[in-house]
């Protein structure tokens, strides 16, 4: 039952016990990071087009990312509300001029295009496409050790992390707070519980998620799982400025494991650079949490 579980987790503890210490070979593995998702999600879009039933298979795809992402985002607002009133956080810091959030949209929007691409040629029902899922699963194993290396290369030590009483906090009511919002969109979906906890897992990292379900539960559940994080991400983009000035743990919280990268640039200018520390460690807790929570969920 668990092997599974065991070949998800092996290459990734692997990555984690290569240490990297020279920044030229982890800008190489961030890089071949970067790659791997496009490829992989590639295989995804693909294998999405040889489905049975695919008008049917579209529409279960997009109500269950809207449904897992409304039960998800709510239940973390409300647990991170509930936070703020009980341990406020203190700041002095004017929000800056942020990026465009326009822009920073597109660039997540840009993986769903991949994804579509590899659709589009999959409707060709080529013979040679029907390996994609194969395919897959190798690329799979490849950026799990990337992923091992790139949060061993981060640098972040269990005393950092022990330290930063807000990063693990905020994480721990989000972990909480999502899982429980899985389980509730699961309920409303007619789903497993255990697939709803494995969809609540991924905590925006759309790129790790959509690629796990898939090789779990095969390209609807995948796919949906990769919007619903996707969803999730461009959510936090919008909500940054509005909620950070009142609400930073909310704002920090919805960032899910982004925190630590694509999302902490807007983080660092609305909230100050004292938003960070907390922001890395919350975002690698996330990080190191999501693929071990779906590979558990799905086994």
């Amino acid at each position: 039952m668990y092997s599974g579980l065991l070949i998800i987790l092996l290459p990734l503890i692997i990555g984690w016990l290569l240490p990297l210490r020279r920044p030229a070979l982890l800008r190489m593995v961030n890089k071949l990071l970067s790659w791997m998702v496009y490829v992989i999600l590639f295989f995804m879009g693909i294998s999405l087009a040889f489905l049975d039933n695919l008008s049917s298979n579209l529409a279960t795809i997009f109500l269950t990312a809207a449904v897992s992402v409304f039960c998800i985002l709510v239940c973390n607002l409300l647990a991170l509300r509930l936070l703020e009133k009980r341990l406020p956080w203190q700041h002095l810091h004017k929000q800056e001029k942020l990026p465009s959030r326009l822009h920073m949209a597109l660039e997540s929007l840009k993986l769903c295009g991949v994804v579509v691409l590899g659709f589009v040629l999959g409707l060709t029902q080529w013979t040679l496409l029907r390996h994609a899922s194969e395919a897959s699963e190798y690329a799979l194993l490849f950026l799990l050790f990337l992923v091992g290396l790139q949060l061993r290369g981060s640098g972040m030590t269990l005393r950092q992390i022990m330290l930063n009483r807000r990063g693990m906090v905020v994480a721990s009511v989000v972990l909480i707070s999502a899982l429980a919002g899985g389980i509730l969109a699961a309920l409303l979906l007619g789903m497993p519980l255990k697939t709803g906890l494995a969809l609540a897992s991924g905590f925006g990292w759309y790129s790790l998620s959509g690629i796990l379900m898939t090789e779990a539960y095969g390209p609807v559940i995948g796919s949906a799982a990769f919007f619903n994080d996707l969803l999730r991400e461009l959510i936090a983009i919008m909500l940054i400025p509005v909620l950070i000035a009142r609400h930073r743990s909310s704002a920090l919280g919805l960032c899910g494991a982004t925190s630590m990268d694509f999302t902490l640039p807007v983080l660092q200018r609305a909230g100050g650079v004292e938003i960070v520390p907390a922001a890395i460690v919350h975002g690698f807790i996330m990080s190191l949490l999501a693929p071990i929570l779906i590979a558990l969920f799905s086994a």
